[in-house]
């Protein structure tokens, strides 16, 4: 990486720690994850910018504030089986893999799988399943999970989603219309799931029989 995109990186972390990112494994984990593996060449300039991009398919590589928060809400210890709905560009998978025991991670689009499968691989990153599917199903095969992570909007709560994870598992998922979303955080529990509202976000829709219809 070239000196200039380093200071960039080195920039966007301070501007997420003063953006009340706390967790010290969560920014390490960025930080040690290069953005412009996972950004198209013509926006290499812009691997840094504290925002979102797009990426091929329609699909987007998330900002990485976003990536921030909803990687702190995973609450993660290093021990966790992580399953995560829209793989993407697999930025949010390669800092998942630095965060977790292992990432399960499912794609709708077989494209953008197999270029997120060789930017891991370069990476040398090899605690990742990755699968090819309707993401609103989860991957129920695998389950039960300690954590998931939804990547893309779910006009409802999930419930097929909670229902793989473990007694006190955590869901982050944004929920809303198309036009806006609320991020939340949902813990299973034995009765009611505790749901906290991390507050405003707009991410592309999640398509799917659980999901939005194209």
């Amino acid at each position: 990486m070239d000196n200039q995109l380093g200071n960039r990186r080195q920039q966007l972390m301070k501007s997420l720690r003063k953006s009340g990112i706390f967790d010290e494994h969560v920014l390490d984990a960025l930080a040690s994850t290069p953005r412009e593996y996972f950004v198209d060449s013509s926006l290499l300039p812009l691997a840094y910018e504290d925002r979102a991009l797009g990426i091929a398919m329609g699909q987007t590589i998330s900002q990485p504030f976003m990536v921030a928060v909803m990687s702190q809400a995973l609450r993660l210890d290093g021990s966790e089986r992580v399953l995560e709905i829209g793989t993407g560009s697999g930025y949010q998978t390669a800092v998942l893999a630095r965060l977790a025991a292992h990432v399960y991670t499912i794609e709708r689009y077989q494209q953008l799988a197999c270029q997120a499968a060789r930017r891991l691989q370069k990476l040398d990153v090899s605690n990742v399943s990755l699968y090819v599917g309707d993401g609103s199903l989860g991957w129920p095969e695998a389950a039960p999970y300690d954590r998931i992570l939804v990547t893309a909007a779910s006009p409802v709560v999930p419930e097929r989603l909670i229902l793989q994870l473990v007694r006190d598992g955590i869901l982050v998922v944004p929920v809303g219309v198309r036009e806006h979303q609320d991020l939340l955080a949902i813990r299973r529990t034995r009765s009611q799931p505790k749901i906290q509202n991390l507050g405003g976000c707009l991410f592309v829709p999640l398509v799917g029989a659980e999901g939005w219809q194209e």
